[in-house]
């Protein structure tokens, strides 16, 4: 798969953070009760990315399938057409039938995989977008706290 994404701070390094306490600090239980809050939300994303590469290796796994498929119709083509000038005209045109039906479900079964793959990519992509967008947020509140500090220091 490409685009791998490693996750280098987990739920638990954030959960057991210290913090070293200085004058007028953090409420401890308050600091712990936020960061517990934090851990599991990134365990949950954590949780749902691993079931959506599941998913896209199940999918990549049928696609290939799909694609053995494909190479074995290849090769039954073939020997249909060999076949096929060796009977009449009405044979013919029955296993002309067949081979473009078997095409047809191929090719619908191919692009519902591709569909579900490119919808999968976009629930990712998504739930990206999501941790991003939260650990921004979470930047700029921390950033927010820190300025606030060195303002009430002075």
């Amino acid at each position: 798969m490409t685009g791998e994404f490693r996750v280098d701070l987990t739920p638990l390094d954030i959960r057991y953070q210290e913090f070293r306490q200085g004058l007028r600090g953090y409420s401890v239980a308050e600091v712990r009760e936020y960061l517990g809050r934090i851990s599991d939300k990134m365990s949950l994303m954590v949780e749902e990315n691993e079931r959506l590469r599941s998913q896209v290796r199940d999918l990549e796994t049928q696609l290939a399938g799909a694609r053995e498929g494909e190479a074995e119709l290849k090769r039954a083509v073939v020997a249909a057409e060999r076949i096929s000038r060796e009977i009449k005209a009405q044979a013919e045109r029955e296993a002309e039938i067949i081979k473009r039906e078997t095409e047809s479900e191929r090719q619908a079964a191919l692009q519902e995989a591709v569909d579900q793959i490119r919808r999968m990519k976009g629930d990712i992509d998504q739930a990206r977008h999501e941790r991003d967008l939260f650990l921004s947020q979470f930047k700029a509140l921390l950033e927010g706290y820190l300025t606030s500090l060195d303002r009430y220091k002075r």
